[in-house]
Formats: structure tokens, sequence, C-alpha cells
């Protein structure tokens, strides 16, 4: 008898990452001719992810960890070049630790329980993209974690902030998500295409689509008409990864 179900899963070279649904279970009688005992599952709303190495790495945001057993080695790194006070200066401002702690070698890692959900993917070398705050939770240690500085007074004042946490390379990663996988649009934006969109639900993006911050509509009287704030502006080609369904806890809707 578990009490963990598992509900997604992606692996990437020597790297399994599984998402599990944690139950509470109870044996419930059924009568017939002969009374049996069956399971049965209620699921509590919180998950766990478990990462499974084989001779790989993965990353972890400080804190996370919940147990680890196996041949593995556990060290602080630093995410991107710099010194100290240029780490903590850009960690301030994009919600992000300036470590993380990597785990290397063969076994498996357990991450403490939370009701949030969390998003599968993987990065060819190609790649990068362009993450919401606080939702890098692990990535494979092939991959690259900086932080990405809007230059631009747009994005200074948008709601992700100053500066964003961006991955770049190939290999698997793990994002929180304040809404479920089933919840999540993906716009596919062809070149030259342009979406217009409120950042508090965008999740993350590709990083080459060079967003911008402002008004809907151009003038303080047709703004106020239009009864819209300030709106991201972003054009393909590229990837945008919606969650529609969120309201979040500032939002007077």
């Amino acid at each position: 008898m578990s009490f963990r179900v598992k509900i997604n899963e992606e692996r990437s070279q020597g790297l399994t990452a599984e998402v599990y649904a944690i139950c509470r279970v109870t044996d419930h009688l059924v009568q017939g001719g002969e009374p049996t005992f069956r399971e049965v599952y209620t699921d509590t709303g919180m998950r766990q992810v478990k990462f499974t190495l084989v001779n790989d790495s993965v990353i972890l945001e400080p804190g996370i960890l919940q147990y680890a057993h196996g041949n593995l080695k556990f060290e602080v790194v630093q995410q991107q070049q710099g010194n100290f006070l240029q780490r903590a200066a850009r960690s301030a401002g994009s919600g992000e630790s300036a470590f993380g702690t990597r785990i290397t070698g063969t076994g498996e890692v357990w991450t403490e329980p939370t009701r949030k959900h969390f998003i599968l993917s993987t990065m060819s070398g190609a790649d990068s993209m362009l993450i919401d705050d606080n939702a890098y939770y692990a990535a494979q240690g092939s991959l690259k974690l900086s932080t990405h500085r809007h230059t631009t007074i747009q994005g200074a004042l948008s709601g992700n902030g100053l500066m964003q946490p961006k991955l770049e390379g190939a290999g698997l990663f793990v994002v929180e998500c304040p809404v479920s996988v089933h919840e999540i649009e993906m716009l596919d934006l062809t070149a030259g295409q342009v979406a217009t969109i409120d950042g508090d639900m965008m999740l993350m993006y590709t990083a080459t689509m060079n967003p911008t911050l402002g008004p809907l509509v151009r003038g303080l009287r047709n703004a106020a008409r239009s009864g819209e704030g300030f709106v991201y502006t972003l054009t393909g080609p590229g990837q945008i990864f919606l969650t529609p369904t969120y309201k979040a806890p500032t939002s007077l809707a």
C-alpha cells in the first residue's frame, strides 16, 4: 500500500523526474458473500517530486530537499558567475536564490511536499527560457541557470520585476506552478506574430521574444476608457506558457 500516486514523468539522459500526488489511504469494508476490504485513495492536494539519478546531476532550489539515498554527492553551487555581492543583488531582484544544491551520482532524491503544481519539461541545446519569479524549482546539471536583466524601463515596471531567472542549454527542468498542468495554455507564435498579455498570467516564455511593457492604448484618457492597465507585448517566433485560470492574491477580479 502506497500513499503516493504518480501523475507525471519526464526523462533526460540519466535523470528522471516524477511528480506524485500524496493521498490519504483508508480501508473500506466491502459487503458480500465473504466480506473484504479495499483501499480507497483520497487526494490531499499535496504534491511531491522524486528525482532518480543514474550517473547524472540535478540542481535544486535551496530548502526543498526532504531526503535522498544512494551513492550521491552534495555540494552548494553558484547559479551564475560573479562575486557574492553581485549574486545577492541579482537574487533579490529575481526572487530566486543566488545558490543551489547540486546532487551528483546515482540514487533517489525526494523533495518537500507542497500544494503547488509542477511542470516537467526538457530543452534542446538551442533553447533558452525566461521564468516567472519564484517558479524555478530544479534543473539538470547540464543546464545553465542565470539572471536575465531587463534593460528597459518597461521591464523594471513589470509585475515580473526588473530581473528574471533564465535557463539555457539542453536538459530537464522543473518549475512550480499555481495551477494544474491541465490548465496551462501554450501560445506558439511564428515569426512576426505579436501577443498582448497581462504579465500576471505568464509562467515562462522563450527568452528571444524581447518583451516590452506599456499601456494597451496610448494616452491617459484612452487608457482610462479601456479599463486596462499595463500589458506585455511579445513578438515571435517563440512559445509562451500562460496560467489563464489563476488569480493573483492581489487581484481584485
